[in-house]
């Protein structure tokens, strides 16, 4: 099995901070995604590894667990050890009796590599726990990962359960990274199943509770005299009228923009517009004779 460099997939370096991992991870996530490019495996495979790697170094435990395996995994070849006669099940067992009885440490579902359900996987198993449960208090957890879209709009998800069988489970709009969908009676002998919801992140939103914040270009003439820009929301994009003499680092409150409450799918909060002035870099001689009268004239 092929070792996998969350950080060269990245493009980040291994002390990277958790800023540093968040912002390469959102720039590679917008230029692969799939609605941008549709019909390109390479890119969706690209993407899907890509949110693989964040899974990892986004979180804490996970992160120093993958690290503890790089490092022994980079010692073996220093001393010429050949890829294929790395000793993973020894690596494994070793870390399963450092951890035992660690609940966090542990992945569930998701569309992952193998490699990445081998160093997560062997681990669950290892510590008693069944692979794609992970058990947590009186339920069993499994990772449903969405998008920032099946976020705002509500998705479904098809989980297997250990019978067999599989069932289209509801995820309520405006969930976010961490929430928990209960389903009754499917985890194993009959339990609860909670989905713990992983929210891919939108380069183009921060969201703080069931706010949003955006930034959105307007040109310095639609500051000035007044104008139009486009906005871009969760339902797509509108056009915000800016009043004359608007200042560069205004924002202006959209509300209702932003994202449902799941309780009360039809109340939403409020999307807050962030203007990025445009300067032009060229000038027609008309437009510069009648800025420079402009400047002459004191206000």
């Amino acid at each position: 099995m092929d070792y996998k460099d969350y950080y060269k997939i990245l493009g980040v370096e291994r002390k990277a901070s958790a800023d540093e991992i968040r912002s390469a991870y959102r720039k590679l996530a917008m230029k692969y995604h799939p609605d941008k490019n549709p019909g390109d495996k390479k890119a969706e495979d690209r993407f899907k590894e890509i949110n693989e790697a964040y899974q990892v170094l986004s979180d804490d435990q996970k992160r120093a667990h993958y690290d503890r395996l790089g490092s022994a995994y980079s010692n073996f070849r220093t001393t010429g050890g050949r890829p294929g006669d790395f000793q993973w099940d020894d690596w494994f067992q070793q870390q399963a009796a450092s951890q035992r009885g660690n609940q966090n440490d542990s992945f569930a579902g998701g569309n992952f590599s193998d490699f990445f359900r081998t160093i997560f996987g062997e681990a669950m198993r290892s510590q008693g726990r069944g692979n794609p449960f992970a058990q947590e208090g009186s339920g069993y957890e499994q990772e449903a990962q969405i998008s920032f879209k099946e976020s705002y709009e509500g998705t479904t998800r098809q989980i297997q359960q250990t019978n067999g069988r599989k069932l289209g489970v509801r995820i309520p709009a405006g969930v976010k990274t961490g929430s928990r969908v209960r389903v009754a009676g499917a985890g194993p002998d009959g339990t609860d199943l909670y989905l713990l919801i992983q929210v891919e992140e939108d380069e183009r939103f921060e969201r703080d509770g069931n706010n949003l914040t955006t930034t959105s270009p307007v040109d310095v003439f639609a500051l000035i005299l007044g104008g139009e820009a486009e906005v871009e929301t969760p339902a797509g994009k509108i056009t915000l009228n800016i009043p004359a003499g608007t200042q560069p680092d205004q924002v202006f409150r959209l509300t209702g923009r932003g994202m449902p409450y799941v309780k009360d799918p039809k109340t939403k909060g409020d999307l807050y517009v962030k203007l990025k002035v445009q300067v032009p870099k060229y000038l027609s001689s008309k437009q510069r004779e009648l800025l420079e009268e402009a400047a002459r004239i004191k206000f």
